[in-house]
């Protein structure tokens, strides 16, 4: 079991428990439902790939770059899809109308998502 994932996950892991708790009872009367279907959509896509870390994190320690790699596909890509979406959400009650410029963030976020399962696939065939 890989320390560094684990850890990773679970505080990403934890960190998508607070921000869906958040949604469901902070933003709920403060945005409007679309927002508040981004904000549920940014925090099941963390969920889906924290689990995808965990899952990483049994192949063991860095034996290779391919878990290397994976590792830091995900992570990037929930703070990148994640985050942009979160932060999108949110721009009306920050008065941030200049976060727009996020909105194409969020697909480079989704590219290393799906980067990251094709690197799990070679990460699971070069494993013994």
């Amino acid at each position: 079991m890989n320390k560094q994932i684990v850890i990773t996950g679970a505080l990403l892991g934890m960190l998508a428990v607070i921000t869906g708790a958040f949604g469901a009872h902070g933003l709920k009367s403060l945005v409007p439902p679309a927002a508040l279907q981004t904000w549920h959509t940014a925090v099941e896509y963390q969920f889906y790939h924290v689990f995808a870390l965990l899952f990483l994190s049994t192949f063991g320690r860095f034996k290779n770059n391919v878990i290397f790699t994976a590792y830091w596909l995900f992570t990037l890509g929930i703070v990148l899809f994640s985050g942009s979406l979160y932060l999108l959400s949110c721009r009306t009650i920050l008065g941030w109308s200049w976060l727009n410029w996020l909105g194409p963030v969020t697909p480079v976020g989704g590219l290393l998502f799906i980067a990251g399962w094709i690197t799990l696939v070679f990460a699971a065939i070069r494993n013994k």
